[in-house]
């Protein structure tokens, strides 16, 4: 099984390094939920749903779901 927080952790300074996603603090993957949490400086949160991801599928989702 993949480690979708692995994913996410080195997934986040890439997203950090773009223009649109530059204020992105942290990434985080709730098993028991299937759902990740992406935070930003300016306090607001978005949340993308990973349920039933691969790990490929998971980084296009969260991409979509957040940006």
């Amino acid at each position: 099984m993949e480690d979708k927080q692995k994913i996410l952790d080195f997934l986040l300074p890439a997203l950090q390094a773009t223009c649109n996603l530059s204020d992105l603090v942290s990434l985080e993957y709730r098993e028991d939920r299937e759902l990740v949490y992406a935070k930003f400086a300016n306090g607001n949160q978005k949340i993308a749903n990973a349920a039933c991801d691969s790990g490929t599928a998971l980084i296009r989702d969260v991409i979509e779901q957040i940006v």
